[in-house]
């Protein structure tokens, strides 16, 4: 049976997704702000995809940009809801349920407020478990595919006359940077709705299940949090390990015009050094000896112990 998602799931789909979010998924407060106002002025409902029929449509909710802040951007709630109508409209026939992506510390929301303002269900499935810096990775096999698809998306900085609305149809591979360059042009982070699907098919090639284990590992934490041993229960949780600890000693992340913050971040010093080469998301670690130690799909997540 479904599941109605409640204030406390927000607290939990945020720091369960924060640790999924791999350095990226946006932002905690943005996650917080999707997140209550959807349980707020609606009743969002997480379904597993066997409790929609195979021909229903599915589309995806994602924020396209760079998640350093490093920009003046602004994104809405309505946004989300926007971009989900005018890919239903485009579509001409009713959108049953939104996955996402990616997890995040608010890309795991990111339906949650479409759902509860149009009535569409959460689907409790993810293009991809961890955040990632293209649309590609999370398009469940999509990417290659030649079949025209719909994408929307919506967002911008009002005061600096960056807001953009637009729809899209075509080939994934090529529609998609259309869609990260809109982000850029808007002021670096943009919501969307993209490529609508047959249920059948993201029950074949989508990630199910990952919100219930982005919510699980929220509850995990919270949990932990009253004993002050947040990293044990996160590794515990997830069967993680930890790589390294110290101090970061150096950061070169940049923001680029193509909507991407790129370059690497080094922690520790001697021996015990790693850098961890970014691309909106931590993509790898290397050691000291310059062996690479983790690469994505690995979930690369940096921790305060304090």
């Amino acid at each position: 049976m479904g599941r109605i998602l409640t204030s406390q799931d927000v607290g939990f789909a945020v720091k369960g997704g924060s640790v999924f979010a791999c350095g990226g998924g946006g932002w905690a407060d943005h996650g917080y702000e999707l997140g209550n106002l959807a349980v707020t002025i609606g009743r969002p409902e997480l379904v597993g995809i066997e409790e929609v029929a195979e021909n229903d449509w599915i589309a995806t909710a994602a924020a396209i940009g760079a998640p350093a802040g490093l920009t003046d951007w602004q994104m809405l709630g309505i946004d989300y809801v926007n971009a989900f109508k005018r890919v239903e409209e485009a579509l001409g026939e009713p959108i049953s349920g939104l996955m996402v992506g990616q997890n995040g510390m608010s890309s795991t929301l990111n339906a949650w407020l479409p759902s509860a303002v149009t009535g569409c269900k959460v689907i409790d499935a993810v293009g991809d478990l961890r955040a990632h810096p293209t649309g590609d990775m999370g398009s469940i096999g999509l990417a290659a595919s030649p079949q025209p698809m719909i994408q929307a998306a919506v967002g911008g900085n009002r005061q600096n006359n960056s807001y953009i609305e637009m729809t899209i149809t075509g080939a994934t591979a090529k529609v998609s940077p259309v869609i990260r360059t809109a982000s850029d042009m808007s002021g670096g982070f943009i919501a969307s709705c993209r490529n609508p699907i047959p249920a059948s098919y993201v029950r074949h090639n989508a990630a199910l299940g990952g919100i219930s284990l982005a919510l699980s590992l929220g509850e995990a934490i919270t949990k932990a949090e009253k004993t002050n041993k947040v990293v044990d229960a996160i590794c515990n949780h997830t069967g993680g390990k930890i790589l390294c600890s110290g101090k970061v000693k150096s950061n070169s992340i940049r923001y680029t015009n193509e909507a991407f913050d790129i370059g690497t971040v080094t922690i520790g010093e001697g021996a015990n050094k790693h850098t961890i080469h970014i691309m909106n998301e931590h993509m790898a670690v290397e050691n000291a000896n310059g062996e690479r130690v983790a690469t994505y799909p690995d979930v690369i997540t940096t921790l305060d112990r304090w």
